[in-house]
Parts: C-alpha cells; structure tokens; sequence
C-alpha cells in the first residue's frame, strides 16, 4: 500500500456492527439513545496522529488551519496538538495559526441542499497562505465543495482538506478529502464533537444512534 492509499483512510465494512456498549464507558444519560460504539476514543486517537504525520510530510512552510464548527472542533484541537508534538521531536516545526468558520447543513438526520456560513464570510487572512481545512465529516461533499469555492475566493497559496470521517455513498465526495481518518458506511454517527441537533457531542467514541435517540432529540 503506497501513501497516497494510507491517506484515504481506513475502511470499515458494511456489516461492522460496532461494539457492545457493555465494553466502554460513557455518558449514562445516553443509554438508551445509542446502539454501539463505533470507533472507540483510542483508535481515534491513534488515526489522528498518522494524519498528523502527513500533514507533517506535506506541508513546507507555517500554516493556517481552518477548523470547521461546531462539529471538527475535537478533531481539530487533536490534530494540531499532534502535529505541535511531532514539530518539537524533530527537526521540522510548523508554526500553526488556528481560524474558524461554522457551518450549518444538517436537520435532523438529513444533509439539506443548502450551506450555511454562520459569522463572518471574510476569510482574506488565508491570502497568500497555505490551508488545512479541518472537518468532522464529509459525505455528499456538497457542503465542502461550496467551502472550498468560497475559500478560493480568498487566494490562499495552497488548500487541503482533512476530514476524520467520510461517507462512502453512491454520490461520495471523492478528491475532495487529502487525509482520511476512516471511511464508513451510510450510518448517522455522534460523539467526538459530532451532533445530532447538538446532542452527543460529550461523547468521546463515534457512536451509531439509535431510533430512541433520534426520536427522543428531534426537532
């Protein structure tokens, strides 16, 4: 397997089941709410660190990372902490300057057609920069299509994107994601940041929901 494979991500099957709530700790509150741990915390972990290392191997210069919110906020505080720590052991440190953008795509369990940039659209900080956009999860890739025009606007030097989850669809985002934490099946998951409308994100597994808890925090 060559890098640009490891890059892609690691690939969970269909059929993975996820496993028993009974084998890991979590918020008690969400009992009944969740269906199995999907990724545990220290698998997370461990992922995030490799792309740490790439974004290490691919980047020359100091950086901006543009953090997507609210969802990528715990991904990304992770993997600017890895590369900080990966910096200091070698000869290579990458000075990191941390911007964010919210974004709103998403009701309820469905992605809908239209993006949403919450606050301020003036990115003209990213002028002349090189950008690592830092998101939770891409699926459709619509939303991160319209992100990535919208930041081109701005002239940055160079833009890639990582994403700790993405969707494997029929209409997947493909080379839309640089570095990839894991690829998944069509299953709505929460925890490690990720809502379900605002729910679940003290989560710290990736954790698929159950239809009690969807229908318990619908809006």
């Amino acid at each position: 397997m060559d890098n640009a494979e490891m890059k892609r991500g690691i690939v969970i099957k269909d059929d993975w089941p996820g496993y028993s709530l009974e084998l890991f700790t979590y918020p008690e509150h969400y009992h009944e709410d969740i269906e199995s741990v999907y990724i545990p915390h220290g698998v997370i972990m461990d992922r995030v660190e490799r792309l740490a290392r790439y974004v290490m191997d691919d980047f020359e210069d100091n950086f901006m990372v543009l953090c997507v919110l609210k969802g990528g906020y715990k991904f990304c505080s992770d993997l600017v902490e890895f590369i900080k720590v990966l910096g200091r052991n070698s000869n290579k440190y990458l000075e990191t300057r941390v911007e964010f953008i919210r974004l709103k795509s998403y009701l309820n369990d469905q992605s809908t057609e239209e993006l949403h940039i919450i606050g301020s659209r003036d990115l003209s900080f990213l002028r002349g920069k090189s950008v690592l956009i830092v998101e939770a999860i891409v699926d459709t890739g619509k939303t991160m299509k319209a992100l990535l025009q919208h930041v081109e606007t701005f002239e940055p030097k160079m833009v890639k994107v990582a994403g700790l989850l993405v969707k494997r669809l029929p209409n997947m985002a493909e080379n839309l994601t640089d570095y990839v934490g894991f690829e998944i099946p069509n299953h709505f998951v929460v925890g490690y940041a990720l809502d379900y409308n605002e729910y679940f994100r003290d989560l710290n597994h990736i954790c698929v929901i159950s239809e009690t808890g969807k229908m318990k925090y619908k809006v």
